[in-house]
């Protein structure tokens, strides 16, 4: 039997129906409790994070005796200059991560896997990419994002009974979304998947498959048109990665996290059966979503991986180096960056810790925490990365290899660097985290006003949500004006002789987070329908919660140590240091929210778009080279080479 044919790509798409399919693959309910959520409506709920969660004790044997086996691992067999010099992950080092059961890390045992917790899974990767991004960024990109996760979300027990094995224990997996003119606008997606018989038959082009040069299995999205029987939208698939008129052809290199193996996949007539559809038809996206809810957690643990090295880079070296009759450390312009470091890595691992914990209890909803932790992570490990490269001066921008071949040590700061930046990217940029977070942030609001602000809302019913919003906001609004942040000694129980006081921190996040929901508030009464347009007033509110999630997280963190005699006196410093220095973070923040040059820089960027400062870029040459900004995607059949480097 013939295939059918593809549909064209989908290349005009308008913002109303891009809003409208993103929206439909929210997940629209909350039945648990949200820490962060309530943050952002005012209401400081410290009761669902403290006392801080902890693991099961033979959850934390198994995963302390798999993190010993992985250290020794990584110190014996996992050199990381050779990676980064040969910009691959060598087979045997692959094959030993098999051998170790390291694919299977968070497979049910049931299945041949390991079932770690979302705490010890991270402290892995952390570790792990300590060493070599690029093996954390293979592993996550299986784990938390490729086809095992899903899978356990939502595939059948058919399917977890075929895969899952094989996952556990072999086959390497790979999340194949984005596309060549596809980011973060799934309106736009353009490989399709048409209905024929009892299989689906698939056509298009994947970018940026992070693992799909040396994948065996794929999770793909794709467009299922709609007809006779079938809902279609995009769907969910798992793909054999040596299918027939599957075509890798290209592995792309990057200015870091030079060995991992992410490529273009075409797909050329693919035919799927329709068994491994994973979820009914058109809730791929929905399913992408859920599955990055904790998926997104494996990228701020390693960069808390990061921050504990630049932490250990920081300290010996500004120990050693001598400026001016004294260690650089010992100068305070220096100091600054080495305490700036320290309190970071500290609640950057709070903050982790916490919401994996979270995770794995699920008796709170973290999918504001978990893009919280990312958001935060990604940004915060490139400054911490950037001012160690800052404090090793000259050698910090020297690469390893150089260091080395002059007799000193290698200290790869500029590869961390390069290699963080990613980060910021990866699994929604900053932009993209920073307006999803926004839109789960006021959540609450367009439930019981959104249909005052929809213009294609009848008049009837934007009476009906002005009489609900009344109610609502009736009973909200006094609640913002006083509360236990007002109070002296509340939250004494963080308040301890001998420690620094944390207490004032949590009554300062608690009056904070009153002021964040009457802020939101007052833009959406003044902005009303226009407010989704205010991206950057967004991305100031979400920046001012994740530094409360901070906040409250090391504040947590610190009683935890110190209830457990672990380092408690130096947890509570880190705490208070941290909370001084996010403090200043967040009265500016809320200073930028109405004082700022927004409608300037909208101004001046019009003019750029229109062409009006051509004149100011005269002068210099272009060294790009030729051909088009976006490359061609239309289906048919592969005309390059396959490089698909399967590992047995």
């Amino acid at each position: 039997m013939s295939a059918p044919s593809a549909p064209q790509n989908i290349s005009v798409v308008t913002e109303r129906e891009a809003r409208r399919v993103a929206e439909a693959a929210r997940e629209q309910d909350w039945h648990k409790p949200s820490f962060a959520k309530e943050l952002f409506l005012g209401r400081f709920r410290l009761d669902l994070i403290h006392p801080h969660p902890l693991p099961s004790a033979d959850d934390t044997r198994r995963g302390e005796a798999f993190l010993a086996r992985l250290r020794d691992f990584c110190e014996t067999r996992v050199d990381g200059a050779l990676i980064e010099r040969e910009a691959r992950i060598p087979d045997e080092v692959i094959k030993g991560l098999k051998e170790l059961g390291a694919l299977g890390m968070k497979i049910d045992p049931a299945y041949g896997g390991l079932g770690l917790t979302q705490v010890h899974y991270n402290r892995a990767l952390a570790l792990v990419g300590s060493v070599s991004p690029a093996i954390g960024a293979l592993l996550s990109a299986h784990q938390s994002i490729g086809v095992p996760q899903p899978l356990k979300l939502f595939g059948s027990q058919e399917q977890k009974d075929a895969f899952l094995p094989r996952l556990a224990s072999t086959d390497i997996s790979a999340f194949l979304l984005t596309e060549p003119d596809v980011g973060s606008d799934p309106a736009r997606l353009a490989t399709s998947a048409v209905p024929d018989g009892e299989d689906y038959v698939l056509d298009g082009v994947k970018l940026w498959t992070t693992n799909g040069v040396v994948a065996d299995l794929l999770v793909v999205m794709a467009r299922v048109p709609e007809s006779d029987g079938h809902r279609g939208g995009i769907t969910a698939f798992v793909v054999e990665a040596d299918s027939p008129g599957i075509t890798v052809e290209h592995r792309n290199a990057f200015m870091g996290l030079r060995g991992i193996e992410n490529g273009v996949t075409r797909f050329h007539r693919v035919r799927v059966p329709a068994a491994n559809r994973i979820g009914p038809e058109g809730a791929g996206l929905r399913i992408a979503l859920t599955t990055l809810n904790t998926g997104r957690l494996s990228l701020p643990a390693m960069c808390v991986g990061a921050g504990k090295w630049c932490l250990k880079i920081a300290r010996e070296w500004s120990g050693v180096r001598e400026q001016w009759g004294r260690p650089v450390g010992r100068h305070e312009a220096v100091g600054a960056k080495i305490s700036f470091i320290a309190a970071t890595t500290f609640a950057l691992e709070a903050m982790v810790e916490l919401a994996s914990q979270m995770a794995d209890e699920q008796r709170n909803d973290i999918r504001i925490e978990a893009a919280l932790a990312k958001l935060y992570g990604s940004e915060m490990g490139c400054l911490m990365a950037d001012e160690l490269v800052q404090i090793r001066g000259g050698r910090g921008f020297e690469t390893a290899a150089s260091l080395a071949a002059r007799g000193e040590r290698a200290v790869p700061a500029e590869q961390l660097l390069r290699d963080l930046r990613i980060n910021r990217i990866f699994e929604g940029s900053t932009e993209i985290m920073h307006l999803l977070i926004a839109r789960e942030a006021v959540d609450a609001h367009l439930k019981v006003a959104g249909d005052i602000i929809d213009p294609d809302k009848p008049l009837s019913a934007k009476a009906r949500a002005g009489a609900n919003a009344a109610g609502f906001y009736a009973r909200w609004l006094p609640r913002l004006v006083a509360g236990p942040g007002q109070l002296p000694g509340t939250y004494g129980e963080f308040d301890h002789p001998g420690h620094p006081d944390l207490s004032p921190h949590l009554r300062h996040v608690e009056r904070c987070s009153r002021k964040l929901a009457r802020s939101t508030f007052y833009a959406m009464s003044r902005w009303q329908g226009r407010m989704e347009t205010k991206q950057n007033f967004l991305g100031r509110i979400v920046d001012i919660g994740a530094e409360l999630f901070a906040m409250s997280a090391a504040c947590v963190r610190a009683e935890l140590l110190r209830s457990s005699g672990d380092h408690g006196r130096e947890a509570y410093r880190l705490a208070d240091t941290f909370c001084r220095q996010s403090r200043i973070r967040v009265e500016e923040l809320f200073g930028r929210l109405w004082s700022n040059t927004d409608a300037q820089d909208r101004r001046m960027t019009d003019g750029v778009l229109s062409g009006a400062y051509t004149w100011l870029e005269e002068g210099v040459i272009d060294p790009s080279g030729d051909g088009p900004w976006i490359a061609d995607t239309t289906p048919g059949p592969s005309a390059r080479d396959d490089v698909r480097r399967p590992v047995r």
